[in-house]
C-alpha cells in the first residue's frame, strides 16, 4: 500500500479510532514512527536552524493541502518532533499514517 499517493479524506468523528492491532500494521508501513499512545510521532534532526525551518515549512504545506494538521515541536535549534492523530476521534486512522508518508518523503 502506497501511503504516499493516497489522499487524507475529512473526519469529523462518528468512526471508531483503529485498534492497537491495525495501528501497529499501519506503524509498519512508515519508517521511523513510533506509536505513542493513541498518537503517532518521529523526531528529525538537522545540520542547522535553518533547515529545519524549512522542513517545518515543507511539513505545514503538505499538511494544508491534506486538510490533516500535525502538532509540530521546534526544539534545540535543530530538532523537530513531529506529532499526529485525528483530533475528531482522539485516536488514529488511515489520514494519520497518509501524512505520516507524505511527511517522509520532504527532501532533508
Amino acid at each position: 500500500m502506497d501511503l504516499a499517493r493516497k489522499k487524507c479524506v475529512p473526519c469529523e468523528g462518528g468512526v471508531k479510532p483503529f485498534s492497537r492491532k491495525v495501528a501497529k500494521n499501519y506503524a509498519k508501513l512508515v519508517s521511523g514512527w513510533k506509536l505513542n499512545g493513541n498518537k503517532i510521532q518521529r523526531e528529525f534532526r538537522f545540520k542547522n536552524f535553518l533547515l529545519a525551518m524549512k522542513f517545518v515549512n515543507n511539513v505545514a504545506r503538505i499538511a494544508q493541502k491534506e486538510g490533516h494538521h500535525p502538532d509540530i515541536l521546534l526544539y534545540s535549534w535543530n530538532h523537530v518532533r513531529i506529532t499526529t492523530y485525528t483530533h475528531a476521534i482522539d485516536g488514529l486512522s488511515e489520514n494519520d499514517f497518509i501524512l505520516a508518508a507524505k511527511i517522509d518523503g520532504i527532501d532533508k
